[in-house]
């Protein structure tokens, strides 16, 4: 009612939108994990650039003592299985935005499955390389242990997020209007596979060039 004594009908408030979540825009976590992940490429954008700085400012032969070219058998290998787990990654995040949980976890499953194989596979080659060369050995064995360690390191916290996010399906925290924490890891394992590109043609391919 207002002052002169008319009735002033009410209007109704619409829902909330869910968990405080702005009904447009990014939201603090997405622009969070931007903000990670562009620190995390500048860092490997260093490493990289040093490498290809100390490359060709070293006189002779390249990897240098003695060291041979690195063979491309198992890396190939493991470029196809993490490249592979892209796939799975976006059907689960395709899939949560649809309200298909089953196909959310198959996918994050698939996707974990894949992550550890290539894990699995860097750890086999370490032991090789381990026979020929250390990190201490020369700046080659300081650069390659470096940078792919750096990127195994992050594959592994990648790994830990999937962990966590399937649990939260498992219990049933996670559905077509609760789907930012699959899209924000999906960001940072498409980021690993891409970094991934990059280190096979440096370390592994250029070598060869």
């Amino acid at each position: 009612m207002t002052a002169t004594g008319e009735w002033v009908p009410i209007r109704p408030v619409g829902p909330a939108p869910p968990h405080g979540k702005p009904p447009s825009g990014r939201t603090p976590a997405w622009w969070g994990m931007v903000l990670f992940i562009t620190t995390e490429a500048t860092i490997f954008a260093c490493l990289l650039g040093s490498y290809f700085y100390i490359r060709f400012s070293t006189a002779g032969p390249w990897p240098p003592g003695g060291i041979k070219d690195p063979e491309l058998s198992k890396p190939l290998i493991m470029t196809v299985l993490l490249l592979s787990s892209s796939g799975p990654m976006v059907w689960a995040d395709l899939a949560v935005r649809r309200g298909r949980t089953a196909q959310l976890r198959a996918g994050l499953a698939f996707t974990l499955a894949l992550g550890a194989a290539f894990l699995g596979l860097q750890a086999t080659e370490y032991a090789t390389k381990l026979g020929e060369f250390v990190w201490s050995t020369n700046v080659y064995g300081s650069l390659f242990y470096v940078i792919t360690g750096f990127h195994g390191l992050h594959v592994i916290v990648g790994l830990v997020m999937l962990v966590f996010v399937t649990i939260a399906a498992l219990a049933g925290k996670l559905g077509s209007r609760h789907h930012e924490r699959v899209r924000l890891v999906a960001f940072y394992w498409h980021f690993v596979d891409a970094v991934w590109i990059t280190i096979l043609f440096t370390i592994y391919l250029s070598p060869h060039l």
